[in-house]
């Protein structure tokens, strides 16, 4: 028989035992919920009608107005049409009579009297009925006693069915797969004279016939290609020994494939033979090697000492393809499969002695250059007080352009001095709790100036109670104020930048939104690096393409992220996001 067959088998004596069992319980959970509705039904309605009967005559005097006996004869008729249990009839027989009565007299004395009789006929009626109800309840008890003990039963015997069956059944399945798993096994110990046989017909001899012939292959194939791997195999040993940079492979099994001289001199690892050992094991007594396996990270720089002398290296990372044979009625094919990993530590301390004496360039150029461009604005500023001596139009326009330059000169060479601070790793920050809205204030206080001589309206919008952020106030102030100073150049005449403050999750964002001509998406996500600038079309004066770059990094610094919105013709927006205190 197929496994697609005993599966079908197996799975519809499941669906029919369970179907069984669920037709028996809802047959004795409707014949209970019938039962229930039986006793509060019928008898509910007559205690609700003494009772309304009984009200009127507690609520109002005798005799009865017409409008109260037509009420009062209303619930009796209602009450007469809902007789069920047995010596109701005699009672509800009795009301009409006392009520019948009680509408001819008029004495106060026969009143009385017919009212005492109709109260004990109520009175009657509502002790019949309570009664069944009592009578009914036990019933039903008895009922409900009933059907749990014969679903209890069921239940019992549907469990153990179930469970006779979970028992036995995946034996037909499991044992051919333990069989055929002791194969495969066999197979990735190399031992390729291992063959599976099944006896019976079904999906699992095909699957054997399979395994077979694949074990046929490989040995085939072992014992013609084996020289050749080794050959192959040496080769590579050889062109890895040589190779100046630190390679190590590590095979799925965590253990050492391959480690060249370059990586045990640079790891400080001694012993000839390392191959087939444990990388865990080789690296409980080396914490560079430990974090290299552990927490290894592709483009990671490592600063290690070779030689007595700081050298720098990146860590890189390359996953190990090898061949794998799979099975087919066809012409025998090659697939690529994972086998471990590749740690590669290039040694990239040049570049970084390069990149070190840029930064020591740049940051000591600027720090020249401040010296001298404020001496020059100093002298503009003397030059355009009036005691010195007047100066025509022309001359008093040279001075101006000179202290625009001048200005743009101090804010180059400050944004290189901070980026020079932000690459050796020495932005310093002063945290302190701060409400958003004072640093908000700060950075309009700074571009007042900048926005009335364009007239451009800044709008502050704001969420209440914003929570504290522990922030450097200074750095942050001065994104913000590069933000603002960003959109004021790129706003029009009498146009309007909105600064937004919102709570954002567990952050508070701060934003910044012109209505300028906006920024085109291919250079959106090349804005915050360093030195780039969008082109312009000359109207507006370009900066040094650091402000941006610098503001990520201040921002970051302080555990926030950063980014931007636009689109052409709509304006742009620029934000940044802190975390709440």
């Amino acid at each position: 028989m197929k496994v697609k067959n005993k599966l079908r088998l197996g799975f519809g004596f499941l669906f029919l035992v369970v179907m069984v069992f669920g037709v028996v319980s809802l047959y004795y959970i409707n014949r209970i919920s019938n039962n229930a509705k039986f006793i509060l039904k019928d008898n509910y309605e007559t205690l609700n009608y003494c009772r309304e009967m009984r009200r009127i005559l507690d609520e109002h005097s005798l005799p009865l107005s017409t409008e109260l006996t037509q009420n009062f004869d209303r619930e009796l008729q209602k009450e007469e049409h809902n007789i069920t249990e047995r010596g109701e009839r005699q009672a509800v027989a009795g009301l009409r009579a006392a009520f019948n009565d009680l509408k001819s007299k008029t004495s106060a004395a026969e009143l009385e009297r017919t009212e005492r009789m109709i109260r004990r006929q109520l009175a009657n009626i509502e002790t019949v009925n309570m009664q069944a109800i009592v009578r009914k309840n036990e019933q039903t008890r008895k009922s409900v006693d009933d059907s749990a003990i014969f679903l209890g039963t069921a239940a019992a015997c549907t469990f153990m069915l179930l469970f006779t069956f979970a028992v036995n059944f995946p034996g037909f399945i499991i044992n051919p797969l333990h069989t055929l798993l002791m194969g495969i096994r066999a197979i990735g110990d190399k031992n390729y004279k291992q063959r599976i046989h099944f006896k019976k017909n079904d999906e699992f001899a095909e699957v054997a016939n399979a395994f077979n012939d694949m074990a046929e292959r490989l040995d085939d194939w072992e014992n013609s290609n084996v020289s050749q791997i080794m050959s192959d195999k040496q080769r590579i040993e050889t062109i890895i020994e040589q190779m100046r940079d630190a390679i190590i492979g590590v095979s799925e099994n965590q253990e050492v494939l391959f480690i060249n001289s370059a990586a045990k001199n640079i790891l400080n690892l001694t012993g000839d033979n390392m191959d087939g050992r444990s990388i865990a094991d080789l690296a409980k007594g080396n914490d560079l090697l430990r974090s290299i396996i552990e927490e290894g990270k592709p483009g990671r720089p490592f600063k290690i000492v070779v030689d007595g002398k700081d050298s720098h290296f990146q860590l890189e990372t390359r996953e190990i393809t090898v061949p794998n044979l799979t099975a087919n009625k066809g012409p025998l094919r090659l697939a690529k499969n994972s086998a471990g990993k590749v740690y590669m530590l290039r040694n990239i301390t040049e570049f970084k002695e390069l990149d070190e004496a840029k930064t020591n360039f740049i940051a000591t150029i600027s720090h020249e250059l401040k010296t001298p461009i404020s001496s020059i604005k100093m002298s503009l500023k003397l030059m355009q007080d009036t005691r010195v001596g007047s100066m025509n139009a022309e001359q008093q326009q040279l001075l101006e352009h000179i202290k625009d330059d001048s200005d743009r000169l101090l804010k180059i060479t400050g944004e290189l001095l901070d980026l020079a601070q932000v690459e050796t790793g020495n932005i310093q920050l002063n945290f302190v709790p701060s409400d958003p809205q004072l640093i908000v204030n700060y950075a309009l206080q700074a571009v007042k100036f900048q926005a009335e001589q364009k007239q451009v309206t800044l709008e502050l919008v704001q969420d209440a109670n914003l929570p504290n952020v522990t922030v450097d106030v200074e750095k942050t102030a001065w994104v913000l104020v590069n933000f603002l100073s960003n959109a004021l150049r790129y706003s029009s005449e009498k146009s309007k930048v909105i600064i937004n403050l919102k709570k954002a999750g567990e952050m508070v964002e701060f934003s910044v939104r012109d209505h300028g001509k906006g920024i085109e998406e291919q250079y959106q996500k090349r804005l915050f690096d360093r030195y780039f600038q969008v082109p312009t079309d000359g109207q507006n004066k370009s900066g040094s393409g650091l402000g941006l770059a610098i503001s990520k990094d201040f921002i970051e610094a302080q555990q926030g992220s950063i980014g931007l919105e636009s689109a052409l013709g709509e304006g742009s927006r620029f934000y940044f996001r802190l975390p709440a205190a």
